[in-house]
């Protein structure tokens, strides 16, 4: 087994409630090894985003570690935060976010060209994406002229851009019909495998969930295993 891009060890994390403070992870545990594609399946309110969330480094747990390709995160500045996530980790998220002013082309070069690639290679690249995902041909249509399946192509894309060894994905299908789910799941999953990637990915759909490498859920705060 490879060694774990992503690693979940003894987070916890909660919300303030009014005078109570409301769990959602207690002494959570999860190691996801690289190449590897963890389904996380659970009830609306469960804690799914905030798991993303918080193995993305947009959150910090209030308790535990969370390590990124080996780097523990806990002690990190607010800046080398933002550095190891936009060099080491892509979302994708049930709503595209697709920048509308901008080409597809363009959507997928920009997190290239922040994180230092001149426009002419972070271009190139993205071109190269987006005939992987069978969008080649609507490179140069804004995110208003793509039909719900290929906008979010378009943003599995953007995602692998910069060749993140860590993939969030919280419900990436949720908005599409099951055929278009069906071939937006394979083209992320050819992704993942492509580049190596550490993936979590939330979903209720439990049919793309058993095509997973394994199954996890949410249980009083925990990761645990699960079949479906």
């Amino acid at each position: 087994m490879s060694k774990p891009s992503l690693c979940f060890s003894g987070v916890a994390y909660a919300y303030d409630e009014g005078d109570r403070k409301l769990m959602i992870l207690k002494n959570a545990d999860l190691s996801v090894s690289a190449g590897e594609l963890v389904a996380l399946v659970a009830p609306s309110g469960a804690g799914k985003s905030t798991l993303l969330h918080l193995g993305g480094l947009l959150e910090r747990p209030q308790a535990g570690e969370i390590s990124i390709c080996g780097q523990a995160t806990s002690t990190l500045s607010d800046r080398a935060r933002t550095m190891l996530r936009r060099t080491s980790v892509g979302f994708v998220y049930q709503f595209h976010h697709l920048l509308p002013e901008f080409s597809a082309v363009e959507n997928v070069a920009v997190p290239q060209m922040i994180a230092g690639v001149d426009k002419t290679s972070a271009e190139a690249r993205a071109l190269v994406l987006l005939r992987s995902l069978g969008v080649y041909e609507r490179a140069s249509h804004k995110p208003s002229e793509l039909s719900g399946g290929e906008q979010q192509r378009v943003a599995i894309a953007r995602a692998a851009a910069n060749a993140p060894k860590v993939i969030l994905a919280d419900e990436p299908t949720g908005n599409l019909d099951p055929e278009t789910s069906g071939l937006v799941f394979e083209a992320l999953v050819a992704l993942i495998r492509e580049h190596n990637s550490s993936a979590v990915i939330a979903t209720h759909d439990h049919a793309l969930a058993k095509r997973a490498d394994r199954v996890v859920t949410l249980k009083e705060g925990r990761v645990v295993p699960i079949k479906l």
